[in-house]
């Protein structure tokens, strides 16, 4: 699915995030729902509908899920992992399950850290696109959960960042970012909802 750059969102998501942790006190997984607008999904439909009959079958939903596979490795499936500050990187999801409910395109899969990732310190976890092409919604705090016995010792924080704040904070850089070069950079992260964790 390619995923051209502008400057303002053309697919819209709302989207759910759970953090597992392991009994070896490290993160084990985040598991990713994500439903997509109808636009959005309508458009799917048509690509991957290679008999015509105005549905997906499971061959077609298959072929779907693996082309988000590849197509969303380059964008890191979106996620977004720091731990004490330093970016951790997403392995490549063994498959991206794919379904439509209600004429929307719901996707499901999970990403593992590509290294430990220890409960200790303060940890952050966040789906965004680094291109702004897709706007990705978490409609309420209770959608970034943290799961698993170990997180008991944590402190949990939603964050939903204030764009304005954000902007009043960061106008010189933001502004040069975007006139050079709007899909290179990390601007869309000051703006993501993401949840912190305090270890």
């Amino acid at each position: 699915m390619p995923l051209p750059a502008f400057a303002h969102p053309h697919i819209f998501v709302e989207s759910r995030l759970e953090v597992i942790a392991g009994t070896d006190g490290n993160v084990q997984e985040l598991r990713n729902v994500w439903r997509f607008d109808e636009v959005f999904s309508s458009s799917v439909l048509l690509d991957f509908d290679k008999n015509a009959d105005l549905k997906l079958d499971e061959h077609e939903l298959a072929e779907l899920g693996e082309t988000m596979r590849t197509s969303l490795a380059e964008f890191h499936y979106f996620t977004t992992l720091t731990l004490n500050g330093e970016t951790i990187g997403v392995r490549k999801p063994d498959v991206i399950h794919t379904t439509f409910k209600d004429n929307q395109l719901l996707v499901f899969f999970a990403v593992k850290p590509d290294k430990p990732m220890p409960l200790k310190g303060k940890l952050t976890f966040g789906i965004y696109d680094p291109t702004m092409y897709t706007a990705v919604d978490f409609p309420s705090d209770q959608d970034l959960v943290a799961d698993g016995p170990a997180f008991a010792k944590c402190k949990h924080q939603v964050v939903r960042p204030d764009p304005d704040q954000v902007i009043a904070q960061n106008s010189s850089t933001l502004t040069d970012a975007f006139f050079n070069d709007p899909t290179g950079t990390d601007m869309t992260k000051l703006f993501a909802t993401r949840l912190e964790l305090s270890c």
